[in-house]
């Protein structure tokens, strides 16, 4: 009898212990799901998705550079060890704020179509290979490199003086002498060697290691990228889009099918522009008009703003509803309205008005919305890398750069050591569309950069990469941060969710959102919401991968908070 009421007593307290144990956090402090504390420190910070390109930015700031030059070497550094989601045969987009001059920057470091290939050229190039749309590879979908010219419009505009071969010095270094490749960026390129290494140019003898991708961990040598940033070094800009790459681009082109001429090169320039805002909540958020996506992410956050979602709790199913629904109207804005604006009247003032926000929150009611249409008279998959500096002097900089769909179009000119971005496959074939082809024009562009002011002052600085789930994500992690009072890091490490099936920028002119497309949520969010929102009509399911990419930098009284994707191989350093 003893010996049965121990037993008793044994099971009811291991029975306390065990719920006890499972109503605690798993985290001494901050919320249950975050993967690590913030990076804390007083005098700068680098986040990037690759820990050496982090390393290099902090050394850049160590030896004197501010902000926007450990931009820069990141960046490069990145191009050499992810080329997977960068690289300079793509673009680049920034939002900078300059401590000395008291102002936010804008930067659109993107590139145009072939001066020399019409829509009537175009359009017989797709009869040739039976296509109605433009490819992801090959010469067709390559748009002009703007990387390089931002890298050099961001150094002469707001660097510290510092010269561009020191800033580039440790990528040309572990270009020359290789770099230990990280795990998800092997992965990545593992999944793009097949495909691309059947497209006209070196891709395998450049790419490659004996023809086939670099494993984790495995040292990954590129001499030829080296010599071309080595070139960029010594000569400059003009080196690319004036120069010896350019005179070996124009050669190449022309022998294999392609229409970019060293005239295309030698006209292009990037363009400062004024990033456009909304107030949130009394938070002033940035970003860049088009031709990239990056008002999308305001126009949500002026429709959530009558929604209390702090009450409604994070993750629940009626705030997850309201931001899907939100996703769902602004998208088909998106899809056929963005455009690059030197060809196409993107109505901005108006999209990001109140009374327009008031309109369409009307389309919101307790069920899925379906069958949504624009109210103003691609694309899911895109890899891309993110990357935010700070330094002593306040200079902060969210930068974005990519080569679109893996590592863009497969092309890469014999000795130049890197892959042209497919950019280009983004234009819609419609010539009712905005988004149309035409010479000489910037494709809509999925890359956006965020910025938060609060009060006049810089507050943080952040993205998430990755294709149409980037305006989802900006707005998750402000929500996340301003509604839910998340830290920088438990923003980023919080489950994320994302919708797909609207409709793109590459479509007819006359398509919309037929259905109400998929939810996508990652295993954080619970079944007992999941149930709720199928009760509500929508399609959910669960989903590896696809989230985006997220590195963050918060300033507060004088202090920097830095924050990295736990979901890549990201990491944020300060010192």
């Amino acid at each position: 009898m003893k010996f049965t009421s121990f037993i008793s007593g044994l099971f009811i307290a291991l029975l306390f212990f065990t719920l006890n144990l499972q109503a605690q956090p798993d985290r001494i402090t901050g919320e249950p799901f975050a993967t690590r504390s913030e990076v804390i420190a007083q005098n700068g910070m680098v986040a990037t998705s690759q820990p050496l390109a982090t390393q290099i930015g902090i050394q850049i700031l160590k030896n004197g550079g501010n902000a926007i030059d450990a931009a820069i070497a990141a960046n490069a550094a990145l191009g050499l060890m992810e080329p997977t989601g960068s690289g300079i045969g793509g673009d680049l987009f920034a939002i900078v704020w300059s401590e000395k001059d008291q102002k936010l920057y804008g930067l659109n470091a993107s590139g145009r179509s072939p001066m020399g290939m019409s829509f009537e050229d175009l359009q017989k190039e797709l009869e040739k290979r039976d296509r109605e749309s433009i490819p992801p590879y090959g010469v067709l979908p390559i748009s002009v490199p703007g990387a390089v010219d931002g890298w050099f419009e961001l150094h002469s505009k707001l660097g510290s003086g510092m010269p561009i071969k020191e800033i580039l010095a440790p990528a040309i270094k572990y270009a020359n002498q290789g770099f230990p490749v990280s795990q998800l960026i092997a992965y990545y390129w593992q999944l793009s060697t097949p495909v691309l290494s059947e497209q006209p140019g070196a891709f395998a003898e450049e790419m490659t290691i004996d023809g086939r991708a670099p494993k984790v961990g495995e040292i990954m040598k590129r001499p030829e990228l080296g010599n071309t940033y080595q070139l960029l070094a010594d000569k400059g800009r003009d080196a690319f889009y004036e120069g010896k790459i350019a005179d070996k681009i124009d050669a190449f082109m022309k022998e294999n099918g392609g229409y970019l001429r060293k005239k295309d090169f030698a006209e292009h320039t990037s363009e400062w522009v004024d990033p456009e805002s909304v107030n949130y909540r009394g938070y002033d958020v940035y970003e860049l008009p088009p031709n990239g996506q990056g008002i999308a992410a305001l126009q949500m956050l002026q429709i959530l703003e009558e929604y209390d979602l702090a009450s409604m709790g994070f993750n629940s199913e009626e705030a997850l509803h309201h931001m899907v629904e939100a996703k769902k109207i602004v998208f088909e804005d998106r899809a056929k309205l963005y455009a690059d604006m030197d060809f196409a009247n993107v109505p901005i003032e108006k999209l990001l008005s109140e009374e327009y926000a008031d309109e369409r929150r009307k389309l919101i009611d307790e069920n899925a919305g379906r069958n949504i249409k624009a109210g103003a008279s691609i694309l899911e998959e895109g890899d891309t890398i993110y990357l935010s500096t700070a330094d002593k002097e306040g200079n902060m900089v969210s930068l974005i750069q990519s080569n679109f769909r893996g590592m863009g179009s497969g092309v890469v000119v014999p000795s130049l050591g890197f892959v042209f971005q497919d950019r280009g496959e983004l234009f819609s074939m419609d010539q009712n569309h905005p988004n149309v082809y035409e010479p000489g024009k910037r494709p809509f562009h999925t890359i956006i950069p965020a910025f938060v002011m609060k009060d006049g002052e810089p507050f943080m600085s952040f993205g998430v990469m990755g294709g149409a789930m980037q305006p989802q994500g900006h707005v998750q992690i402000i929500t996340n941060v301003i509604d839910y009072g998340m830290n920088m890091q438990e923003a980023g490490d919080a489950a994320r969710w994302r919708h797909t099936g609207s409709t793109q920028p590459t479509d007819a002119a006359d398509d919309y959102l037929k259905g109400n497309g998929t939810l996508s949520i990652e295993s954080g969010i619970s079944y007992e919401v999941v149930r709720g929102l199928m009760s509500r009509g929508h399609d959910v399911n669960y989903d590896v991968g696809g989230y985006g990419g997220y590195q963050g930098i918060m300033l507060k009284e004088g202090v920097y908070y830095g924050a990295s994707e736990s979901r890549k191989d990201g990491h944020a350093e300060g010192y």
